[in-house]
């Protein structure tokens, strides 16, 4: 931990969706109150919020995570793409730490060309897997014997196929930049610190290694006013669907639809999706396109959402129980960890329907338990900040690093 009056340069890149954008927001956020002087490099979307916060906005090129037809740039491509429009920002600026997001590399390759030290922010569950376990986004649960940790041990070999050939894209990468392949599997995480911005009651137990460090979620929201929800005394539901996944919005249209005749009210948002037909809203509902998730679900009984991280870490900040519908990606793996943790309950996409959104609904409103365990973590994170951790973290990796590298005084772009 750094003194009070240590004050340093940090350049943070995070280029993507709400879910990456703005747990590297609150981290901006909380270093720029903390005296430092702090650069953001993301989309053109974030600039309001980020230049309220006090930062430096610096424009990143955007490229879709898959490529299309109108934009065919891979995704390792566009690295190294992004790595040369970076690289020259993160020279004139020189920072004494770059902090990068799981997915946005470029920054990192950028710092690691300029010889400047770098971090990882993970704004989710940490993805290296653990041996014995299922693979990490599988959303199997862990073995409950030692057979099946065997079980598991023995398929680890073939399983790890996918993140050889990620590792080896990856130095394929690196090498058309100048820089050394990398033998671990999951090159992009740094060795020097890396930061997992999730509940540790939501890790499974493991050793970690030093430089991985979980400090609870990193949250940040767009200011809007309060919703008021259906009148009443019923329970509330709140239906928070994700707002890169599910096109069609099958949650919001089950939930909304299987809840209509059940004793609890329901709050949802669209997320400014458009519904591609209409929906008809029953008398205990409310359809809003956006609402402030930390305002509404203190008075929530249930959250119900496709568990994406961070409307997941939201939820159970505020001490609500979730019923997790896993889409894509990581969310099953999340949805897994919601069961394990027993801070609700999860429904397999393949299964989303009115009666079983309604059927399992009832459960998690009907165990007493669930509210038990979410006031529980609810209660860790009112006492453990994940921003004001992380921000330490950062600071402590600039102050062991700052006086080993030579000191260049930055100019201020895009100001």
């Amino acid at each position: 931990m750094t003194g009070p009056a240590a004050r340093f340069r940090f350049f943070l890149g995070a280029f993507g969706q709400p879910g990456h954008a703005f747990p590297m927001l609150a981290l901006g956020a909380r270093l720029a109150a903390r005296g430092h002087d702090v650069t953001y490099e993301t989309w053109s979307r974030w600039r309001e919020p980020v230049e309220a916060a006090g930062m430096r906005f610096l424009a990143a090129p955007e490229y879709p995570v898959f490529p299309t037809r109108e934009q065919p740039v891979g995704p390792y491509e566009a690295v190294v793409l992004a790595t040369a429009h970076t690289r020259p920002l993160v020279a004139e600026l020189a920072p004494d730490v770059v902090v990068h997001d799981i997915l946005t590399l470029a920054p990192a390759m950028a710092a690691e060309l300029e010889g400047v030290p770098v971090a990882t922010l993970i704004p989710h569950l940490y993805p290296v897997g653990i041996a014995g376990f299922p693979p990490y986004a599988s959303g199997m649960m862990p073995p409950r014997t030692a057979l099946g940790r065997r079980g598991w041990e023995l398929l680890a070999h073939t399983l790890e196929g996918g993140l050889r050939r990620g590792r080896d894209e990856l130095n394929e990468t690196r090498a058309r930049l100048e820089l050394a392949p990398v033998a671990r599997l999951h090159g992009g995480l740094s060795d020097q610190l890396c930061i997992v911005g999730t509940f540790p009651q939501l890790e499974y137990p493991r050793s970690w290694p030093s430089e991985v460090h979980v400090v609870g979620p990193l949250l940040w929201e767009p200011p809007f006013e309060d919703v008021e929800p259906p009148p009443g005394d019923d329970p509330l539901v709140l239906v928070a669907p994700s707002t890169a996944q599910d096109p069609e919005q099958r949650l919001l249209r089950a939930t909304v639809t299987g809840l209509a005749s059940e004793d609890v009210r329901v709050l949802a948002s669209s997320n400014r999706k458009p519904l591609r037909a209409p929906l008809k809203v029953p008398a205990n509902a409310r359809l809003v396109e956006w609402i402030s998730y930390s305002k509404s679900m203190r008075r929530c009984s249930l959250v119900i959402c496709h568990a994406g991280h961070g409307t997941l870490a939201r939820a159970l900040a505020c001490g609500c129980p979730v019923l997790a519908v896993a889409h894509s990606g990581d969310m099953p793996e999340n949805a897994a960890r919601v069961a394990w943790a027993g801070v609700g309950v999860r429904l397999p996409w393949r299964l989303l329907s009115p009666r079983a959104v309604a059927l399992a609904a009832g459960r998690a409103l009907s165990d007493p338990s669930f509210a038990t365990r979410t006031r529980q973590l609810s209660a860790w994170a009112a006492v453990n900040d994940g921003a004001a951790r992380a921000a330490e973290l950062v600071e402590d990796l600039a102050a062991r690093t700052s006086a080993r590298r030579p000191h260049v005084a930055p100019s201020q772009p895009g100001r």
